[in-house]
């Protein structure tokens, strides 16, 4: 959602509910100047971005010295 710094002002209660849903964009003068986001989703979209990035079979720490010797 995008408003005005103008309309934030007169609303601000009702913008920073809206903030906890999704991401408020602030313009002045046509340009993007602050957006107001909620933590706690800033926190989810960071977990998410890391689904997939583990392998399902770690290595033990006895194999990952031995794979960091093999590398030298």
């Amino acid at each position: 959602m995008m408003i005005t710094a103008t309309e934030l002002k007169a609303n601000v209660g009702r913008y920073l509910e809206r903030a906890a849903t999704e991401d408020v964009y602030v313009t002045k003068n046509g340009k993007v100047i602050a957006t107001i986001s909620s933590p706690a989703r800033d926190k989810q979209a960071i977990l998410d971005s890391l689904v997939g990035i583990a392998e399902s079979n770690p290595l033990t720490l006895e194999q990952a010295r031995e794979e960091r010797m093999s590398r030298q």
